[in-house]
């Protein structure tokens, strides 16, 4: 099987404390693609908990990578493993088509960068958890309360895809509602609460949500998914905001009719069983399909 392997940008802790960072990715199959395709839900998080659990070969020394600990992978390093596969799967060069956001032109635009191109930046600090103290302002007390030391301690960990699968039912209807309960499950304690309730974490300060969530980005790994492009009408500059998981599975599901009409191709002029040609990665089936319809080319010239 065809696996590329690399070193996620944040990393994997166990139970045991250990850190778990350098990845072996295999390759997506016909049948990963068949399934994936035929989802109802393209976009959601547990699809790509699914996802990675499949195409994850190995994490560090833990093999199988299980659906738990897909889930439990940080945000950022879910991306890239997307990023990776979507390389694997489709080859390096993105292109999508949109329209200029300017109200006075409106045209069709396009997009086309290399994944490789994208930055990445490893976590700022590597912790199963992080300690902050809140600024006494945030914490909602006087800086010479002696009570108020208490309230400015906070212990959180960095938010992960079980988070985004939690949050999803949420988001489209009240981000406020959803932000609040992300708070309440990534922080541990705020001083002697531990851990908040979404109540608690609702009632926060704005300015000690703000304080949590600047911290919460500065040490957290990021792929910058916002891509800046040019307007080929007016010439004017905007960015993008690649939406990674809608792309990739609209291209799956995009490819779905693509798949059988390789599978019919391979099976009628090699006798292949379908158990067979489903097994191949679609770049190894695109290239027996060339080489067919090459050597068909051929026959038919005569040379």
């Amino acid at each position: 099987m065809i696996a590329t392997t690399g070193m996620l940008p944040g990393g994997y802790w166990d139970a045991e404390g250990i850190l778990h960072r350098e990845f072996e990715l295999s390759i997506l199959t016909g049948r990963d693609e068949e399934l994936l395709a035929q989802t109802k839900y393209p976009e959601s998080a547990s699809l790509v908990t699914a996802l990675l659990s499949r195409a994850v070969r190995r994490l560090g020394a833990i093999s199988p990578v299980s659906r738990d600990v897909a889930r439990e992978l940080l945000v950022a390093d879910r991306q890239y493993l997307l990023l990776k596969l979507r390389q694997a799967t489709f080859g390096d060069v993105v292109q999508a088509n949109l329209f200029c956001p300017w109200a006075d032109c409106g045209r069709p635009a396009s997009i086309k960068f290399k994944i490789d191109d994208l930055p990445v930046d490893e976590a700022a600090e590597r912790a199963p958890f992080y300690a902050m103290t809140l600024s006494a302002e945030a914490a909602g007390g006087e800086g010479d309360d002696p009570g108020n030391e208490l309230r400015r301690e906070v212990r959180f960990r960095l938010p992960n895809g079980a988070d985004q699968e939690a949050l999803s039912p949420l988001l489209a209807g009240n981000e406020a509602g959803a932000l609040s309960m992300l708070l309440a499950r990534a922080i541990q304690s705020v001083g002697t609460l531990s851990p908040p309730s979404v109540e608690d974490a609702a009632a926060l300060s704005s300015m000690a949500r703000a304080e949590i969530e600047a911290e919460m980005e500065r040490v957290a790994p990021k792929v910058e998914l916002n891509i800046e492009t040019t307007c080929p009408e007016c010439g004017r500059g905007f960015l993008v905001p690649f939406d990674l998981q809608r792309f990739f599975f609209g291209e799956l599901r995009t490819n779905a009719d693509l798949l059988y009409r390789q599978v019919h191709y391979l099976a009628y002029h090699y006798h292949w069983g379908e158990s067979e040609i489903m097994t191949m990665p679609g770049t190894k089936r695109q290239r027996y399909v060339e080489l067919l319809a090459d050597e068909i080319e051929r026959l038919n010239h005569g040379a």
